[in-house]
């Protein structure tokens, strides 16, 4: 019972040290205004979840930014001197193409020899394609008909194929025969069926 009795007259409540240490942060403040603590709200807003958009959505609104700004109602007048201008413009462009396909033809042919440069071109660009097969007709002028054979398994039953397509090729000097075995390669359309060529006699029929 006397030690509860016994109550230190300097003890401090919590409301005393509160004022205390608001005092002690008010005196240092005054004595430095320079640095003042704020709350950091950008970083807040940084955290925001953004805008998830659908692909088309995205692309759509990409559409809508580069767009140009509407502009009023116009007159017929106006809408087509806009026709006239485009088409001026197009015009320009087709132009501008054909010279520059014009000066690379020139090109090409002043780099072939004087032979090459006055014939027709074989073949476009790209590799020509190249078959062999049998001669089955040769009774038109410079022209046999030749037949491919083509021998493929099946992809998926496995089941040998046989397949057989005929092709009208040019024979310059008739030297080739029914039955023999021929090379053809592709070339120009040289009629409304013919676009190959004989290149070799492999085999001469018995």
């Amino acid at each position: 019972m006397a030690d509860e009795e016994k109550t230190p007259e300097t003890e401090e409540t919590p409301e005393t040290v509160v004022d205390e240490v608001e005092t002690a942060s008010s005196e240092e403040g005054a004595g430095d205004t320079s640095t003042v603590d704020t709350p950091e709200e950008p970083a807040a807003e940084a955290a925001e979840p953004q805008e998830v958009l659908a692909p088309k959505e995205r692309r759509a609104r990409k559409r809508a930014a580069k767009a140009p700004a509407a502009s009023g109602p116009k007159t017929p007048e106006e809408r087509d001197a806009e026709r006239v201008a485009a088409r001026a413009h197009k015009a320009k462009l087709r132009r501008n193409y054909r010279e520059r396909t014009k000066t690379k033809q020139a090109e090409l042919r002043k780099s072939r020899p004087a032979q090459e440069a006055d014939q027709a071109p074989e073949h476009g660009p790209g590799r020509p394609k190249v078959r062999q097969g049998i001669v089955v007709s040769d009774k038109a002028d410079k022209t046999i008909v030749v037949r491919v054979d083509v021998t493929r398994r099946h992809r998926r039953y496995g089941k040998i194929m046989r397949t057989s397509s005929k092709i009208h090729a040019h024979d310059e000097r008739n030297d080739a025969g029914t039955g023999d075995t021929v090379r053809v390669m592709e070339c120009r359309p040289m009629s409304r069926t013919k676009r190959w060529r004989l290149t070799d006699v492999l085999e001469k029929a018995k």
